[in-house]
């Protein structure tokens, strides 16, 4: 069985491990045990209630409860751009038009903006590559809206996803390559490090500020802009299936695409429903959802409600009197006991109708 927990302190050693498999593009995850640490430091903070608002962290870990292993990470930023600009590229047009010699024109542009700043970021999702089978990155990416439907007063009226832009294997960004490369002097893999270990004043000091026309980039790195990594790609299917679109910014380094949603259309929260257990059963949770005609058949996230050590899981939750009826096995992995409140929401949006 599979979790998503809160992190803890003693994750460190576990989390470098998993970091190591990640490679270039994931920005919020640099393989530096320093920065690593305080971001765990963060995420105890902002748990505990402590944090400024500036320096919120969510972060929350994946383990296989069986085998006693970290296989996955994922977090959410509670406002970005309070503490420091936080920066996108804005596709737009600019339009030049003559009518006495009959020409007109539209070119893509690229503005540098701010739109973003003090939205919630959903960040730092990977997924241990043995492990990205089944439902588990469904489970480590959706657990989030989980936390976020139980204490939404925490969050921001808008999400983002700034997700994985198009690299080699090697971490070569043919976006950095046409025009960052221009202005920074550095390799695409340097950059984002510096970026993840909050090093992002150089990046106002020195990207133009007017506008870029994006046709005088090469023809590969228009191709890109707004794209997805290809190992990113599924990550990016969750979140479409859960209302985000992609509303014009990318992001300044790699022009991956920057996804949005406000809050309450993010159907996993609009849809989440609270419940009591009223009884846990011993049986498995597949008999447990054919035991009974008011058994839920969609697979569910399940979580415990408590801010402080939040869990989700996956599983099947039976109709009782005055609640529900959950597996003990999940019930142990959640830590949730009889007459505690879990909330529940089909895995699936397309199950859902039910559960609205």
């Amino acid at each position: 069985m599979v979790i998503v927990r809160s992190i803890r302190r003693d994750d460190l050693a576990p989390l470098m491990t998993l970091v190591g498999d990640a490679g270039v593009g994931l920005t919020t995850l640099p393989n530096n045990e320093g920065l690593l640490r305080g971001r765990i430091e963060a995420s105890l903070a902002t748990f505990a209630g402590t944090a400024d608002k500036a320096d919120e962290q969510w972060v929350f870990v994946m383990e296989d409860v069986a085998a006693a292993r970290l296989v996955g990470i994922c977090a959410i930023a509670g406002a970005v751009g309070l503490r420091e600009p936080w920066y996108s590229y804005r596709v737009g047009t600019v339009v030049h038009a003559s009518r006495e010699l009959g020409i007109f024109t539209r070119t893509p542009t690229l503005f540098l903006s701010n739109d973003h700043t003090g939205a919630s970021e959903l960040c730092s999702l990977f997924l241990a590559p043995d492990y990205r089978v089944g439902r588990n990155g469904a489970l480590l990416s959706k657990s989030r809206f989980m936390l976020m439907a139980e204490f939404r007063d925490r969050f921001a009226p808008k999400v983002i996803a700034e997700l994985r832009g198009v690299s080699d294997s090697t971490g070569r960004s043919p976006f950095w390559e046409s025009l960052g490369r221009h202005f920074f002097s550095m390799d695409f893999a340097e950059a984002d490090y510096l970026t993840g270990i909050g090093k992002k004043s150089f990046v106002a000091e020195l990207m133009p500020k007017h506008p870029l026309y994006s046709s005088f980039l090469s023809k590969e790195a228009q191709a890109v802009i707004g794209e997805t990594h290809e190992l990113t790609r599924p990550a990016r299917r969750l979140l479409e299936q859960e209302g985000f679109r992609f509303e014009g910014h990318v992001d300044i380094f790699d022009a991956g695409p920057a996804l949005e949603s406000n809050i309450e259309d993010i159907d996993a929260i609009k849809k989440n429903t609270a419940h009591v257990v009223a009884a846990i059963s011993t049986i498995s949770t597949t008999a447990l959802a054919a035991s009974t005609a008011e058994a839920s058949s969609a697979l569910m996230l399940i979580s415990n409600t408590r801010l402080s050590d939040f869990r989700v899981g996956l599983g099947r939750c039976a109709a009782a009197v005055n609640g529900v009826t959950m597996d003990a096995d999940l019930a142990r992995a959640l830590d949730v006991k009889l007459g505690d409140k879990i909330r529940m929401v089909a895995l699936r949006p397309a199950e859902r109708t039910a559960q609205a």
